[in-house]
């Protein structure tokens, strides 16, 4: 024996055994050990049946708690799933259009897509479907409004929180931007805003939703040579889709009285 080393024995009970997974960082395995022993005992489970067992257990927790870690993230404001979308209620985006989507090629090629239209149209509603199916491929996530980017964007110096939030974004495989160009900003705003769109450039997928095509950026970012940057980095590698059609929540409004 080498001097110096810890003498083990060569069989150790349960508790030893746990407190030895969770030193190697395999908590999801220690706490679930007595129970996959007796399974083991009862089973007549070989040793290498036993091992594969305990590795999967301990690969699909992990998997189950970044799932979540990635979800609560991503900060969504609903959780709506493609399923959820009925194709039949959009004039411009079929069945096939979405299935097509959900093959996410154009997610490991770093592709951004636009979806354009009016209100209701259930544009909000694909991103976030998108977006949820990315988290449950390994992709990290991360959804803010037009509204509330800006805020971020001008808080980050001082701000932990915007920080941490911004920090995530910039890592994400996947920023959605809801209601882009709702309202005009101001000449500070737009360059922060083109800075993030540079970080972000062929590293991140982005998908932005707005009632305003690109044409008519440039006014409401009040300067027409930043929007054609920020156009230049976006359009780049990007499918822009137009949604067109009634109001999905004027359709199925409800109403208190009958």
């Amino acid at each position: 024996m080498l001097r110096g080393t810890r003498r083990r024995t060569t069989i150790g009970t349960t508790e030893v055994l746990q407190a030895q997974f969770k030193q190697f960082r395999m908590t999801e395995t220690a706490q679930a050990l007595p129970s996959f022993l007796r399974e083991a005992e009862q089973q007549s489970w070989t040793y290498q049946e036993l091992l594969v067992a305990l590795c999967n257990h301990e690969e699909q927790r992990r998997e189950e708690k970044t799932r979540l870690k990635y979800l609560k993230w991503a900060q969504f404001p609903f959780e709506k799933s493609l399923e959820d979308f009925d194709p039949k209620e959009s004039v411009s985006l079929s069945k096939r259009q979405i299935d097509q989507l959900k093959e996410y090629d154009w997610l490991d090629q770093m592709f951004n897509l636009v979806l354009l239209g009016p209100p209701g149209v259930g544009k909000t509603h694909i991103a976030i479907g998108l977006g949820l199916e990315a988290i449950e491929r390994g992709k990290q996530v991360t959804f803010v409004s037009m509204g509330e980017l800006i805020s971020l964007l001008k808080t980050e110096g001082y701000v932990r929180k915007s920080a941490i939030r911004l920090k995530r974004m910039r890592e994400a495989d996947l920023v959605i931007i809801d209601d882009m160009m709702f309202m005009a900003m101001e000449t500070n705003e737009a360059n922060l805003f083109f800075q993030l769109i540079s970080d972000l450039y062929e590293k991140s997928s982005i998908i932005l939703t707005s009632n305003k095509g690109p044409d008519s950026w440039g006014k409401m970012l009040g300067d027409q040579g930043i929007a054609t940057a920020i156009l230049d980095r976006l359009l780049h590698r990007c499918e822009v889709i137009h949604m067109d059609g009634e109001s999905h929540r004027m359709k199925h409004r409800e109403t208190i009285f009958e």
